[in-house]
């Protein structure tokens, strides 16, 4: 049996839109498993420039799994975006440095919302245009619908869609999904 090499960038012959992702991923905060692919008709090389406010001092890690399927335009929202609110305001003035670092207390960052990992399953499908926010779990073989926002975590085998993501439907049976988990 021939099957693609894992380790070719680019197994569709002529194709540079559709990679195997874990080939072109350089930020050591993002992992891929095999077989991954992401498809984007600009390129697979935009892919880093979708996982958004991932900044090294925070040290929250992309964890993506195998023989997923990733789709343009999929931006992921890292632990950078998340803003403090405790206070009377959420702007970070003293970010931007002058006068305003007088003004405002000196955050550390344990001082800052860390929310966590963003983990993708196995077997996951990601369509066009979908927003996953930070620290969100989705499970083996979820399947998220075109368009949608996921702002919490994902059980496996379930289809889901909108804005905020919900679920539209199981995957395969209680009985089917039982055996799969149990496996």
């Amino acid at each position: 049996m021939e099957i693609p090499d894992k380790d070719n960038p680019y197994p569709i012959e002529g194709n540079k839109k559709i990679c195997f992702l874990k080939n072109i991923v350089a930020n050591p905060m993002i992992s891929v498993g095999g077989y991954t692919y992401y498809d984007d008709e600009y390129g697979a090389c935009n892919f880093e420039k979708n996982v958004l406010y991932h900044y090294e001092i925070i040290g929250d890690r992309l964890i993506i799994g195998k023989f997923c399927m990733i789709a343009s335009a999929v931006k992921f929202i890292m632990n950078g975006a998340v803003h403090r609110m405790e206070g009377a305001i959420t702007y970070p003035f003293n970010l931007f440095g002058s006068d305003w670092i007088r003004a405002t207390p000196t955050l550390t960052l344990d001082q800052l919302p860390y929310k966590g990992n963003t983990i993708i399953g196995n077997d996951v499908w990601i369509g066009r245009n979908i927003t996953v926010m930070p620290r969100v779990k989705i499970g083996d073989d979820a399947i998220v619908a075109v368009n949608s926002t996921v702002t919490k975590d994902v059980e496996p085998y379930v289809i889901i869609g909108g804005n905020p993501a919900k679920l539209i439907r199981y995957h395969f049976s209680s009985e089917v999904i039982w055996k799969l988990l149990v496996w």
